[in-house]
């Protein structure tokens, strides 16, 4: 049971980890001074995935 809970918490942590850095990301995107790849390089997003992020935000 308590590797379930332990399991269900890292997993929940892990989702706001990536949320973090999204809203980071996107932060950045929006200032528009830096490249998709040093926004990556910042972030801890892959590419695809910053690109991505900047497409959802166009469309």
């Amino acid at each position: 049971m308590c590797k379930i809970v332990e399991e269900l918490r890292d997993e929940a942590r892990n989702e706001a980890r990536m949320e973090e850095k999204q809203q980071i990301a996107i932060s950045m995107i929006k200032d528009g001074k830096l490249s998709f790849e040093n926004i990556a390089k910042y972030s801890g997003l892959t590419l695809d995935e910053v690109k991505a992020l900047a497409e959802g935000m166009t469309a």
